[in-house]
């Protein structure tokens, strides 16, 4: 038994290796035509770019980031702000408008983000902005901010007054 199968074994090994010697003779041989055609093609130098070029290239590029910021941060004019504590230090603020039940605004570091409302069998509440990747789940207990894009938590453990007080 044992001999049959160094038998299998052997026959497989010089099958591949019948296999492989005709394919790695032809890439030896084909590699000395690449070569003698590769000094007759030349690449264009490219013109080193200045420091000035690049430093407004990034301005302009930072003016357009900022622009884009400001016209899609989102009105909290007359909405109502709940702040949220979280575990290591995070603070999250969430602004509702009693008239819109479907959108919030999520103030997290520093920036302010529209997110909409996405439905769920649970009965928890779960806002979505997927241009930034957020995800914001509240349960009675407590909400948690998603980030979809790398798929971890930026903050759990939110609780605002009235929840860290268990009312």
């Amino acid at each position: 038994m044992m001999s049959i199968s160094k038998l299998f074994t052997a026959c497989a090994l010089a099958c591949i290796a019948a296999i492989a010697a005709p394919l790695t003779h032809a890439a030896e041989s084909a590699a000395p035509a690449k070569a003698a055609a590769k000094p007759a093609a030349k690449v264009p130098a490219k013109k080193p770019v200045s420091k000035k070029a690049k430093a407004a290239a990034g301005a302009a590029a930072a003016g357009a980031a900022g622009a884009a910021m400001a016209e899609g941060e989102p009105s909290v004019a007359e909405h109502k702000a709940t702040d949220y504590a979280c575990e290591l230090g995070n603070k999250i603020t969430i602004y509702s408008h009693a008239d819109d039940s479907n959108s919030i605004a999520l103030r997290w570091k520093n920036r302010l983000h529209r997110l909409t409302r996405e439905a769920t069998t649970t009965g928890a509440q779960r806002f979505e902005n997927k241009l930034a990747g957020l995800i914001w789940i509240g349960i009675p207990a407590k909400g948690m901010l998603l980030d979809s894009k790398v798929n971890r938590q930026l903050a759990n453990e939110c609780k605002s007054s009235e929840q860290a007080l268990g009312l």
